[in-house]
This record gives structure tokens, sequence and C-alpha cells, in this order.
């Protein structure tokens, strides 16, 4: 039986930190599950990878980790679960029991209000696990952390997890017009000096749209997750990255996004799949840049590489540290001008 309103929620919201409170209340509001759904490529990706694969999805007890709207709950009850359990904290889930109820899906999905390491499932097992955790730079606000903990506390022995695949990748960007916009306009606001932003404004990442043409090396993947051997300590990672100049051109910093890859049920079967990135479709997630303090003249073929850290922040774990070291070695003429090497340091939040 679905439990859903607020007083019977297994976690009470006062009882959590306030970065928790801030966190599931931002959920609260209908705007940003529009947002989502209205995300083509991520829902369709859900879609289709759910209804290509009902073999795995027949008579199955399915988990919907962080179930939103109950969206993927419903292509799960329609490829064919025996039952589908979703779970959330955010009050978006008493709108999701009305759009289960109007569905007619009310004897097939069940929707419990509360964290996931609060509730009481009503299976011991489950075969499925299927949630749509990723976050900006994919790791933002520590979601898969939770994912795991249902992977190791009810997913049965060779059971699914919907996505199972996840990697970071890195390509150096031109952005110069918008990288001095963003810090230029605190110069003179007003006809006063508000420079003292600058250093805080520098050390958040931009998540915004980058332009396919702004991409000028090739592009270098960070690291790659497989949910179903994952574990919470290695979602904080230091891995090296290394790219190539593809033109004359300015490098201003990384882009960064992230590729997604769904299980298939059948052998030779090409599995869904998504990119996050500049080159491909519009997503909600955007591209995350990180500006480098130097602006690196590149010729063609010439080196940007460097160590990549990733760390929750130590005072609120759904934010995030990332620190960038890097070395650009040229080659071409007046390579030794031209070589720099520095670190950068950022806080997502």
């Amino acid at each position: 039986m679905s439990s859903t309103d607020v007083a019977a929620s297994a976690t009470k919201k006062e009882n959590l930190n306030e970065f928790d409170q801030h966190y599931f209340t931002s959920y609260d509001h209908y705007g940003i599950h529009e947002e989502m759904l209205q995300d083509t490529v991520r829902t369709m990706s859900y879609k289709n990878a759910i209804m290509q694969n009902k073999d795995f999805f027949k008579d199955k007890i399915v988990l919907d980790v962080g179930c939103g709207t109950g969206i993927l709950s419903m292509f799960a009850a329609q490829a064919g679960a025996k039952h589908v359990i979703g779970v959330d904290m955010s009050s978006i889930i008493e709108m999701a029991q009305k759009v289960i109820d109007a569905n007619g899906f009310s004897d097939k999905i069940t929707l419990l209000r509360g964290k996931l390491e609060d509730v009481v499932l009503p299976y011991d097992k489950v075969d499925i696990i299927v949630s749509e955790w990723m976050g900006y730079f994919l790791l933002y606000e520590s979601m898969l952390d939770t994912v795991l903990y249902a992977r190791d506390r009810y997913l049965v022995e060779g059971g699914l997890i919907f996505p199972d695949k996840c990697s970071i990748h890195v390509a150096g960007l031109e952005d110069s017009e918008y990288k001095q916009e963003k810090l230029n306009y605190w110069e003179n606001v007003y006809g006063f000096d508000y420079s003292c932003f600058i250093p805080l404004i520098k050390q958040e990442p931009l998540v915004d749209t980058v332009n396919a043409t702004a991409v000028n090396t090739t592009r270098s993947q960070l690291i790659e997750f497989d949910l179903n051997t994952v574990q919470v300590k290695d979602l904080a990672f230091e891995s090296k990255f290394e790219v190539q100049a593809k033109r004359q051109d300015v490098i201003n910093g990384l882009v960064s996004w992230f590729d997604i890859e769904f299980p298939v049920s059948k052998k030779g079967t090409k599995p869904v799949v998504f990119s996050t990135g500049a080159h491909a479709g519009y997503t909600h997630w955007k591209q995350t840049v990180f500006y480098f303090d130097n602006d690196l003249e590149a010729e063609v073929g010439d080196v940007l590489k460097g160590t990549l850290i990733c760390a929750p922040d130590k005072r609120n774990n759904r934010d995030m540290d990332v620190s960038i070291k890097y070395d650009f070695v040229p080659k071409g003429p007046g390579a030794d001008q031209r070589a720099v090497s520095g670190e950068a340091r950022f806080l997502m939040h």
C-alpha cells in the first residue's frame, strides 16, 4: 500500500541536516520535474531501454530510486513488471500518486515517501533497480550513493540496474568572450567596484550549453563506472587526461560531460546509450566548464595534459570539490614561450 503523505513519511525532514533539507526541498516544486520530463533525450532513453528489454521486466519486482513524478515506474509497469516500488523523499510524490491513479497503475505501483535508507519495502529483494540519479558533472548531489545502497541492500544476486554504465569525459574549449563577460561584469557594477567577487566566480564551474564549435581539442575519458560493482569510495577519484589541439586557437579551460549506457537482454543487441556532450542533443544537464586562469595559445597538435581530482566536499557531501592540475605542452613555433603549467580549484554547490 502506498504511503505518500508527509505524516506517513519514513523520514522526518526536520531531522535532516540543513544540506539534505535543502536538497530534498529543491525537488518539491513541479518545475524541476517538468524540465526533466521535457528532456526528451533523457526520458526517451529510459523508455527505450525499458521497452526494448521487456524480457528483463516481465513478472519482475522493480525498485525506482528517487521516483519523482513516477514516469520510470510507469514505464516499468508497462513493460510487464509484476510490481514496482517508487521511493522519494520530496513532496512531489503526492502528485506522482495522483498520476499513477489517473493512469490505472494503482495496483501495480506502490509509492513510499522517505529516504530509501529509512523506508521499509514490501519486498525483501528486488530484481531490477531503475533510477535517474545523475547530476551535473555526473556525480553532483551524491544521489548515486543511494542507488548503491539500494543495490547492496535490496538487489537480488544477478539483478539489473538501469542504467548500469556511465563515464565522464573532458575536452578543451575556446570560450574567451563569455569567460571575460562573466568576470569583467564584476569590475564595474553600476559604477561600483565589485571585483572582490571575481575569486568566488572563478571557483565555481559554469553549467551551461556549450556550442560544439567551441570544443577545439580531442576528447579524453576521465573515468568509467560500472554500477554493478562500483563502491561509494570509488566515486572520489583522481584521473589523468590528455587532449590534443585540433586547430590554432585559444584554450580557456575544460568542458566536461558524461555518457550513459543501459543493459540489454539479448546478445548482439545494441544497448541504449546517450551522451550529454556538446556534440550530442540538448539535455537538461548541459555541460560543465572549468575555466583556467591561463589562456593557452594552441597550435594544431599541441598537448594539454593533467590530473583531475574529484571528491565530495567535506562540509556538505552533496557538493563537490574539483582540482585540476594541468601542463600545456606546445610543439610548434614559440613552444617555450607558450608552455604553461597551472592548477585550478573549484567547488560545485
